[in-house]
């Protein structure tokens, strides 16, 4: 796996990765916003070393579906791609999880490259080898492992963020630096982060820095890389439940309220110290998050909704990822149905919902 290119000038290090990779044929995927606001700033670049077929999907996380995948697949075909072709995807994680399965899927498999415009995008989506799509209102129910030959992380995209955006990075920064250091989180909690500009990208430096020797120990999800999922067996139930009310929630949110959720957990079951919950609560989720709006009601329908997820296989057993302590996450821990529905007491009291 080669290692993220962290780079303050996009444009030189998008012109050395096309003259270091080998191809013929070059296709550019982003998505209506990013073709806005950042696309015009490489285009010199492209003009300058090859024509590059633009492929141009609508934004937001409800085209990550079948459909938009297939029209990037008939893109690259009408446009003549062949085993040899390159795939450039600019654009946050919706952009380079299905860009990246189609590139994997597309003739058994063309290069691509990732250009994260996002924060989220930067430390979770573009980074590690996972691709795919959402179905049946399952999010990334089909995909494959598929590493990007190169991963561009650039500060520049982000002046063009909204701050709803901005947040939803946070999330993901929030649960690495709770899995990976003590230190990474003490950062984390002060306040200044993200007005910081040179603080914000410190920690999603050593966020993907942290993430790529995970994934390269563990490519394929079979040991060490379980701990990413920490927050996210909840936070993806969460963001389920969100989309199925048409109501959607980013990423980072769902998963900065299932980290919550595993706290409680962790409490219950590995004796984390509860200050732990409430310094939590109090410094990153009241003071960045909503809550996920939920009644007792919807239990079930989490409940089934982590059934479904890729990393359990009997609903009476799930497996979470808990913490004994700040850094020291523990992987396949089992959580019956009852112990859930008692965390979402909590989580619900705890809130205020």
């Amino acid at each position: 796996m080669m290692l993220p290119l962290r780079t303050e000038n996009l444009r030189v290090a998008l012109a050395a990765t096309l003259e270091e990779i080998p191809h013929s044929g070059l296709f550019l995927l982003t998505d209506s916003n990013v073709a806005t606001h950042v696309l015009p700033k490489i285009l010199n670049v492209l003009t300058d070393k090859e024509e590059a077929r633009i492929i141009e999907i609508p934004a937001g996380e409800d085209n990550k579906n079948l459909d938009t995948l297939t029209r990037v697949w008939s893109s690259l075909s009408e446009g003549g791609a062949t085993r040899n072709s390159l795939l450039i995807n600019l654009g946050g994680g919706v952009v380079t999880d299905l860009g990246g399965f189609a590139a994997a899927s597309f003739k058994r498999g063309i290069r691509f490259v990732n250009i994260p415009t996002t924060v989220l995008g930067a430390v979770d989506a573009a980074v590690g080898g996972k691709t795919g799509i959402d179905f049946n209102g399952l999010k990334n129910e089909i995909g494959a492992f598929a590493n990007a030959e190169c991963v561009i992380i650039s500060s520049e995209p982000l002046a063009t963020l909204p701050h709803e955006e901005i947040l939803s990075g946070l999330g993901e920064i929030v649960k690495t630096a709770m899995i990976s250091s003590g230190e990474l989180y003490q950062k984390v909690l002060d306040d200044k982060i993200l007005s910081d500009m040179n603080l914000l990208q410190d920690a999603m430096a050593e966020c993907v820095r942290f993430k790529a020797r995970v994934t390269e120990e563990d490519p394929h999800e079979s040991g060490l890389r379980k701990i990413l999922n920490f927050g996210h067996t909840a936070g993806h139930a969460f963001e389920s439940l969100m989309l199925t009310r048409h109501t959607p929630v980013t990423h980072g949110c769902a998963v900065a309220n299932g980290i919550l959720v595993a706290l409680i957990l962790s409490h219950m079951h590995l004796s984390l110290q509860s200050d732990q919950i409430y310094l939590y609560k109090d410094r990153i989720l009241q003071h960045y998050f909503p809550p996920i709006p939920f009644t007792c009601k919807d239990y079930d329908k989490l409940a089934e909704i982590i059934s479904h997820d890729k990393k359990n296989s009997a609903s009476s057993d799930w497996k979470f990822v808990l913490l004994s302590a700040i850094g020291t996450p523990h992987r396949d821990i089992s959580v019956s149905k009852e112990d859930l529905f008692t965390a979402l007491d909590i989580y619900k009291d705890l809130t205020g919902i």
